[in-house]
């Protein structure tokens, strides 16, 4: 269970995200992964309502392609990357959720040993300043696949979407779960950082 001073109205401003929630995030790396260094590079808010602006995803996908990911160091540390780079970095998400307990729209996550290389397909992001690349995932027989069901407001969710040493990457998506019915709508942040270490 993890005490956070950010309660629901703080994710309602990036700025008081920024200055309340991302120090939390980056105390839970360190202590959770052994990580040296912890560099919060963006959170997104998803709500399931009608016309929200970022809304759960509901394709299986992880964030950070092979090709990205490294990008991503050069993109926000470039005199350091390097550097940076000959030792272990990776990139991990801290999912949250803002309403629990979670019912409708929850998240799923695949054993990553059960998903072979073969099995992603790099997708492309242009933006004005830069191209980037998430990685969307094939079904093949003999994915593992698991969710957490009613997850609450102390618990969170790390997920691994690249590590230079290990490979560890983790595909991840909404879905709709028939026996939750429609419940409320799933409100949740993920917050994603480079850890180096």
């Amino acid at each position: 269970d993890v005490t956070s001073t950010a309660d629901r109205g703080t994710f309602n401003n990036d700025e008081e995200v920024k200055e309340i929630y991302y120090p939390e995030v980056e105390a839970l790396l360190k202590a959770h992964t052994g990580g040296k260094r912890v560099l919060i590079f963006d959170h997104t808010i998803r709500l399931a309502i009608p016309g929200a602006k970022r809304a759960p995803v509901t394709r299986v996908h992880i964030d950070q392609s092979n090709a990205s990911a490294p990008r991503r160091v050069h993109q926000h540390l470039p005199s350091e990357a390097l550097e940076l780079l000959k030792g272990r970095v990776r990139i991990i998400n801290v999912w949250r959720p803002l309403n629990p307990p979670i019912t409708a729209h929850p998240l799923a996550f695949a054993d990553s040993t059960s998903v072979p290389q073969e099995a992603l397909v790099g997708i492309e992001h242009r933006y004005p300043d830069r191209t980037g690349e998430t990685a969307a995932v094939r079904y093949g027989e003999g994915q593992r696949w698991w969710y957490w069901s009613g997850m609450d407001g102390g618990e969170r969710l790390l997920l691994e979407c690249w590590d230079s040493e290990k490979g560890g990457r983790v595909p991840h998506t909404a879905f709709v779960d028939p026996r939750s019915g429609e419940g409320v709508g799933r409100e949740s942040v993920e917050v994603r950082a480079l850890v180096f270490g």
